[in-house]
């Protein structure tokens, strides 16, 4: 099987090399991560005047309705370019939570606003347990005369801080997969606290949510128990691929800088790339980061034409990638000696947020975890 990409790929993901260049400088990261909220509202605009914000929304809904494969060739020159902003909760967790629903009119709703970069939503899904699988879920959901009642508090939630509304998960039921529902609940909905969360990668907001007796209507609901865990399960499956995405682009970039530094700096009347230990460094960094990206082409053609390899795709390639970019930036920052432990230069901001991608959505550890129960240990 080939997993080359496709010319109308390559095209896409030059396209989008190209305007993360212009747009999406290290200088212009890091005055989205010292701003107040780091919405980049100006730049979200411009993602989506691309076309990229309603890139997985189908086209019925005024998106491109492009399958998972091109949208790791995206998240892959994203993370290359450590891009800030609410890109991922809004059009990749709320999006893809609202497309896996049979929410009709909510989809109808939101998504082409979604698409056109006039809205921005999030999922709150994760707890003070910090769990993925279903009895992490334990914010309570009650039926009241008029709709429903919602009561908990969720962590970690991307960019809340800037959403306009929340895809909430809570628990109608005392237990199982067949207790949870998802909800719509537009951020400004009476009971709804947001309070931002101190993270190591400021160009990714986690935010505290509490809901303090929150009523919807009936209509909020986009998922019963029935389909709840199904849809929380497609949507962390696929976080996880796309996390993976940007940290192989990440990895690529800090390998690149690293080898730029040892170009130039010299020591002893040469450059350090020329002493064997730097290029072993590089050659191991090459050595992990090309096998890896096979593996993630493969889990995101997996999780969208070959539905029961999709779990154990995903793993292998979260698992992997969270590795090696941690492994990479570390590397890379060696390299680049006591400059690369200062805030002037730019390698701590790819250091950072591979910090921040090898917890997010399962550490390694987790996902192999995971893959072994899959296999039935």
């Amino acid at each position: 099987m080939d997993f080359g990409l496709s010319e109308e790929q390559e095209q896409l993901q030059q396209s989008a090399r190209d305007f993360l260049a212009r747009e999406c400088s290290p200088a212009f990261v890091r005055a989205v991560a010292s701003s107040e909220d780091g919405g980049a509202r100006g730049f979200h605009e411009k993602l989506a005047a691309m076309g990229w914000t309603g890139l997985a929304i189908p086209d019925s809904f005024g998106g491109l309705g492009l399958s998972m494969l091109e949208l790791a060739v995206l998240s892959e020159e994203m993370g290359r370019a450590v891009m800030p902003g609410p890109f991922f909760a809004s059009s990749v967790l709320a999006a893809l939570s609202l497309i896996n629903s049979g929410a009709a009119p909510l989809k109808k709703e939101w998504l082409p606003r979604i698409a056109a970069g006039e809205a921005i939503g999030t999922l709150a899904f994760i707890e003070e347990s910090d769990r993925l699988d279903c009895q992490g879920v334990v914010a309570r959901v009650s039926k009241t005369r008029t709709g429903y009642r919602l009561n908990g508090v969720k962590m970690f939630v991307l960019d809340a801080q800037v959403a306009d509304f929340l895809i909430v998960a809570a628990r109608s039921r005392a237990q199982g997969e067949n207790g949870i529902c998802l909800f719509l609940v537009p951020r400004d909905t009476p009971g709804v606290t947001v309070q931002a969360l101190p993270c190591v990668d400021q160009t990714r907001r986690p935010c505290e949510v509490v809901l303090r007796n929150v009523d919807v209507p009936a209509s909020a609901r986009i998922a019963d128990e029935s389909k709840g865990w199904k849809i929380l399960t497609r949507v962390i499956e696929a976080a996880a691929v796309l996390v993976a995405a940007d940290s192989l682009g990440g990895a690529q970039r800090a390998l690149e800088m690293a080898v730029e530094y040892a170009k130039v700096r010299e020591q002893f009347g040469r450059p350090i790339g020329s002493f064997q230990a730097v290029k072993h460094l590089c050659a191991e960094m090459v050595s992990e980061i090309e096998p890896a990206r096979s593996l993630l082409w493969y889990a995101a053609y997996a999780y969208d034409n070959e539905t029961r390899n999709a779990a154990r795709a995903t793993s292998m390639a979260k698992a992997r990638l969270s590795d090696v970019y941690a492994r990479t930036t570390n590397r890379s920052v060696q390299i680049h000696g006591g400059i690369g432990f200062t805030w002037e230069h730019d390698i701590h901001l790819w250091f950072k947020r591979a910090k921040w991608n090898e917890a997010a959505f399962g550490d390694a550890t987790y996902h192999r975890e995971r893959l072994a129960q899959l296999a039935g240990f």
